[in-house]
């Protein structure tokens, strides 16, 4: 189960946050309803939702949290699978980034890098999370491991899943662009969703169910036909920040136990994530066989075997 709770971001900016739950035991505790996402979601990943502010039930209060971050032009719900498993033991939340999901998306921004930590601190603070774990993919874990370099008082554990320190670099803009054009919106089905982001965008070296199911989850149904969540003009402004600089002295500033986890097919290559661990103070490697860029989500019993270990010594509940 889940509820939706509202919290404001940096310059005021609405954001929605998830916080996963067991479900109430009959006759007791919190009553959910509706349905979050909306229609379409793509990998069963709908669930009962309700709204408030309080602290989630069955964890002690003040002891702390975790707190999911997506990667660009995710949603919270992409964390489903991964927070259910986590909200047996810890209080768990999951934010729809600035830009993404059912969060604001103001049309004079900011999308800098400084307006995404600001976020993931505010949250952290008005819901009592502290001292936090974040756990974040690509661009939602360089949000979590500069969060942890400027507020260590804040953070307990980081886990980083496939996310380069390295800048991207100038020429990635422009291919993302040319990507976003080729896209042919609106979309006459999920259906439709699922086939082109899963087979027939001509980015795919090989069919990938599983990320047709990613982005069918970041559509939402329109007048005309199925359109995605974000726009994608603030998304390239979001990308500005990791594709032109480098984020190593960041990670150098992070006191805490950190994880890095790459999939062997994903967008960091091993002797980067191994340099990145090298890097951090009280770093740890994993990687998990048979997974791409989406690891978290397109191979979760893999992500599991690798990330819960490393909670459990960092993290006792």
């Amino acid at each position: 189960m889940v509820r939706r709770i509202e919290v404001t971001g940096s310059g005021g900016v609405r954001l929605a946050a998830w916080e996963f739950a067991e479900p109430p035991k009959a006759g007791g505790g919190v009553r959910y309803g509706g349905v979050c996402g909306g229609r379409g979601t793509g990998r069963g990943t709908g669930y009962g939702v309700g709204r408030g502010r309080v602290a989630g039930e069955g964890h002690a209060a003040g002891s702390g949290g975790v707190l999911l971050l997506h990667g660009l032009l995710g949603r919270a719900a992409h964390w489903a699978e991964t927070a259910r498993w986590l909200s047996t033991r810890y209080r768990t939340i999951a934010l729809d980034q600035r830009g993404h999901g059912r969060s604001g998306k103001p049309v004079s921004g900011p999308y800098a890098r400084e307006a995404y930590v600001a976020d993931a601190e505010a949250t952290v603070e008005q819901l009592g999370l502290a001292p936090v774990t974040l756990i974040g993919h690509a661009m939602g874990a360089l949000t979590a491991w500069q969060l942890a370099a400027r507020r260590p008082d804040l953070v307990r554990a980081l886990v980083i899943c496939d996310m380069r320190a390295s800048a991207l670099g100038a020429a990635t803009q422009r291919e993302w662009s040319e990507w976003f054009k080729s896209w042919p919106v609106p979309f006459a089905t999920l259906a439709d969703v699922r086939k082109w982001f899963g087979e027939e965008d001509p980015t795919l070296e090989r069919p990938a169910p599983a990320r047709g199911d990613f982005y069918a989850e970041v559509m939402s149904e329109r007048a005309d036909g199925w359109r995605p969540l974000f726009f994608r003009r603030q998304m390239l402004q979001a990308r500005e920040g990791y594709a032109h600089d480098a984020h190593w002295e960041e990670l150098a500033q992070v006191e805490c136990p950190a994880l890095v986890v790459r999939g062997l097919d994903g967008a960091l290559g091993r002797a980067e994530a191994q340099e990145m661990v090298r890097v951090l103070p009280r770093g740890r490697y994993a990687e998990i066989p048979d997974a791409g860029h989406l690891a978290h989500y397109d191979q979760p019993d893999g992500w599991r075997r690798v990330a819960e270990p490393f909670l459990e010594a960092a993290v006792p509940a």
